[in-house]
């Protein structure tokens, strides 16, 4: 008798890629992946939006708005290629840009996009994305798909565990193996409470991406 694989729950995964720490859950759902039978669909968001826009850059040091309006580049590229060779291309060019940018600390390297889209095998071309609006609207569509549900008082990553939007959940250190998989399994619980709206704990911590 062959054995039925079990159908994968396709998981709804919003995502910047300058962000370190949905950097951080993205390679935790990478690992639930290999645990469970659950398959991260990969979507876009925009922190330069959020800030900039919809919050109306209220609040924001001259430092970080100045890193805001930088971040339009590396998710407009994502958008570009997306529309060019469809969504199925987010996740391999995220973790293509996400590398560089995070495990090699070289967020202020140009050569960061050219070097993502050739690994993935997308046209350089694209990375002139970076610094027009054409795609704009679809991010904003993008995002808006996650933050009409979970509102605009958190950031990235937003999840989507069954029918619920979640933001989170936020990780000093991505878990591998049996414990990624189990701590899937307890944000499966929580999401499926009725009225559940927040478990947080201020950050003791920076980023680690080892």
């Amino acid at each position: 008798m062959i054995k039925q694989q079990p159908e994968l729950d396709e998981v709804p995964f919003w995502f910047d890629p300058l962000c370190p720490w949905a950097w951080i859950t993205s390679r935790w759902i990478l690992e639930v992946e290999r645990v469970r039978p659950v398959r991260a669909d990969w979507r876009i968001m925009s922190l330069a939006y959020l800030n900039l826009e919809q919050r109306e850059g209220k609040g924001l040091s001259d430092d970080y708005r100045a890193l805001m309006e930088k971040a339009w580049g590396s998710v407009r590229v994502c958008a570009a290629a997306a529309e060019h060779a469809g969504r199925d291309v987010l996740g391999p060019l995220y973790t293509a840009i996400g590398t560089r940018l995070h495990n090699q600390k070289r967020r202020e390297d140009p050569t960061v996009i050219p070097e993502a889209l050739t690994e993935t095998g997308l046209p350089l071309s694209l990375a002139s994305a970076a610094t027009s609006t054409e795609f704009d609207q679809l991010i904003r569509n993008s995002h808006n798909e996650a933050f009409n549900e979970v509102g605009l008082e958190v950031g990235t990553p937003v999840l989507r565990v069954g029918s619920t939007a979640l933001f989170g959940p936020v990780l000093r250190k991505a878990p591998c193996g049996e414990a990624a998989g189990q701590l899937w399994d307890g944000l499966v619980m929580v999401a499926a409470t009725d009225g559940f709206f927040e478990l947080k704990r201020s950050r003791d911590g920076r980023p680690s991406f080892e």
